[in-house]
């Protein structure tokens, strides 16, 4: 039997592309002839840090502080990502979103892998935050988010309070520094193929070709 294949994402829960570019990575994955041999793991990776956890004011004045563009501009570029994000069949709602730090949704993907859950609360915390209007910033949101997987409820919130996965965020910042990635979505397959950006499915399939493709030559 052929080792599993590896795919590391290094993603942000507040960053728009991300969420697109896991919609076009399972799209692609869908097509690669040994996606049950697919081993797929989420990392940390954070755009804004210093990001209050409650910002006061909309997705628009966050952008036109945090990137100093104008407000019109901002508008224009979230309803061209808005028409992306509907291609791929998901339906933002920059009007509802609340923009936050995201270093405890973080930690709570961390505790989600640790206990075998981690896909499952990746789409959860993506859903919330770009279509329900969901804070993702707040312990005990996260913790009700993380329940709606399956996960204990009282050992997210206690683990998120006690920040026992905070080393565990920094450790992949630091990964993701080491590998000079600057942007997100970034994934890494096999540890040794980079592809940076929410790509068309067809750019994952022919990749995932392509490492397994290695592998059997090696055989």
């Amino acid at each position: 039997m052929s080792a599993p294949i590896t795919v590391d994402i290094w993603s942000d829960i507040a960053c728009p592309w991300c969420y697109i570019g896991k919609r076009k990575f399972e799209a692609g994955l869908a097509e690669f002839a040994g996606r049950d041999d697919v081993e797929v793991t989420y990392h940390s990776f954070e755009l804004a840090p210093d990001t209050p956890v409650d910002f006061d004011g909309s997705e628009i004045d966050f952008l036109v502080r945090h990137k100093g563009m104008p407000a019109d501009q901002v508008r224009g570029m979230l309803d061209q990502v808005r028409g992306i994000a509907a291609d791929v069949g998901l339906d933002y709602d920059f009007d509802r979103l609340q923009h936050t730090k995201t270093l405890k949704a973080h930690e709570a993907l961390h505790f989600a892998k640790a206990h075998g859950r981690q896909a499952e609360l990746a789409e959860r915390l993506f859903q919330a935050y770009f279509e329900q209007g969901r804070h993702v910033g707040r312990a005990e949101e996260l913790a009700d988010l993380a329940a709606d997987v399956g996960l204990d409820r009282e050992a997210v919130l206690a683990a998120l309070e006690s920040g026992e996965y905070s080393a565990d965020v920094a450790a992949d910042i630091d990964q993701a520094r080491a590998y000079g990635i600057s942007g997100v979505p970034f994934f890494v397959i096999n540890g040794k193929y980079g592809v940076s950006g929410a790509q068309a499915p067809e750019t994952f399939t022919q990749a995932l070709d392509r490492v397994r493709a290695e592998e059997t030559d090696r055989v």
